[in-house]
């Protein structure tokens, strides 16, 4: 049984180990295929208005045929008023045609047009085949597409091999979350759930593209695994127990108003962020300590379970705190001007660690911080039971050699 597992773990021919992994990466690729198909691919509900639909499209402007606008001191210098824009479509049925637009700007919706800029302008059809324009916001699709490019560019040319392999495993598991995750909430797939196939997917591709087929990535592969679980029952039980669930985060009354269409089930997507928002910490970690334990081994291959173990885990602990003050600061980092803001209104400790903002942000920080501490443990037991598997050293070898 042992020579079984050990030829799976571990495969000398870099040909066949190749073989191995492009063969088990392509399941998992056929495996997320599959489910994308079956629920339909990320498809954005259409925006219905009274009477009619509305499409957010790119334009141009090519005039600006009035500007009555002036600074306003209060919202830090912005300017606010009216300009009347002469644009030009570049998308959609519309493409080609100009029109006249206002655009109203205040401190909070305020884009401030330029001749020659591009907006993203949003236009209301009414049954009755009249459209109208408005502008909606600055149109950021090319500095966001440069500045991704930038990363990738930067990642690859950093990481060499490596760098590849991770920017291949981030489109993988982004490309899991646009077209896998958010069509199976909105096909009314509990949230939950589609956040365990998310992170049963993701977590062996990046794996593999990044270690290979062998015990380091098996153990990384496993690790995560319960790790995220652990993460996953915790916030569950700890929301039970707090009362909280999805329908207390900010965006609750707008999903809501999405209810009719897609069936979302909204009071699991609290448990279901913790679980991916978690994933990726927890796969750090988890691959941090696997790699250690098996260069420890291979470094001293006589080293026995218990002390990889402990070796592990003490190289775990180093980690352990960084990583969990990372995920929190994360967590308040995307909640600060929420901060700033109930900070301004005085409001007294009782009170405050009752609401649902605060609760939300603790809970999602706790319970990823947990599976983030539980995995630390856990990846260092197996890797160094799956380590000595994989590669028995000179003494095992030895002892099976008597026998």
């Amino acid at each position: 049984m042992k020579k079984n597992i050990r030829s799976i773990l571990i495969i000398r021919e870099p040909k066949k180990a190749l073989c191995l992994r492009a063969a088990v990466i392509l399941v998992f690729l056929i495996a997320a295929a599959g489910l994308i198909a079956a629920f339909g691919g990320f498809r954005l509900l259409t925006l219905s208005g009274q009477g009619g639909d509305s499409d957010f499209v790119s334009a141009k402007v090519l005039e600006i045929s009035e500007d009555n606008t002036s600074t306003d001191p209060a919202s830090g210098g912005r300017r606010v008023g009216e300009q009347q824009l002469k644009i030009q479509i570049l998308q959609g049925p519309h493409k080609g045609e100009v029109m006249e637009t206002p655009n109203y700007l205040s401190a909070l919706h305020n884009v401030y047009a330029h001749q020659g800029s591009r907006i993203v302008v949003r236009i209301d059809t009414q049954k009755s085949g009249s459209y109208a324009a408005s502008v909606y916001n600055y149109d950021r699709s090319a500095v966001l597409l440069g500045i991704t490019s930038f990363f990738l560019l930067l990642l690859c040319v950093a990481g060499g091999k490596r760098g590849i392999r991770s920017m291949f495993g981030l489109l993988f598991t982004m490309s899991c979350v646009f077209f896998l995750l958010i069509p199976m909430i909105l096909n009314a797939v509990s949230p939950v759930l589609a956040a365990v196939v998310i992170a049963l997917l993701t977590s062996p591709v990046c794996f593999l593209l990044l270690a290979g087929w062998n015990g380091k990535a098996v153990s990384a592969m496993l690790g995560t695994a319960a790790g995220v679980a652990f993460s996953g029952l915790f916030s569950a039980a700890a929301g039970a127990a707090a009362g909280m669930n999805g329908f207390n985060m900010q965006e609750a009354e707008s999903l809501l108003l999405q209810t009719g269409k897609s069936n979302i089930q909204i009071d699991g997507l609290l448990v279901a962020g913790i679980i991916v928002s978690s994933l990726g910490a927890v796969m750090d970690i988890a691959i941090s300590i696997a790699s250690a334990v098996s260069e420890l081994h291979a470094a001293s291959p006589k080293m026995e379970a218990r002390k990889l173990f402990r070796s592990g885990l003490s190289i775990g602990r180093d980690a352990m705190g960084t990583m969990a003050n990372t995920l929190i600061l994360a967590f308040t980092g995307s909640s600060l001007n929420m901060l700033v803001l109930i900070g301004s209104y005085g409001i007294p400790f009782s009170q405050l660690i009752s609401t649902d903002l605060i609760g939300v942000e603790l809970l999602q920080s706790i319970a990823g911080c947990i599976g983030i501490i539980l995995t630390v443990p856990l990846v260092a037991l197996i890797s160094s039971r799956v380590e000595l598997l994989a590669n028995p050293g000179p003494v095992l070898k030895k002892d099976a050699g008597r026998h």
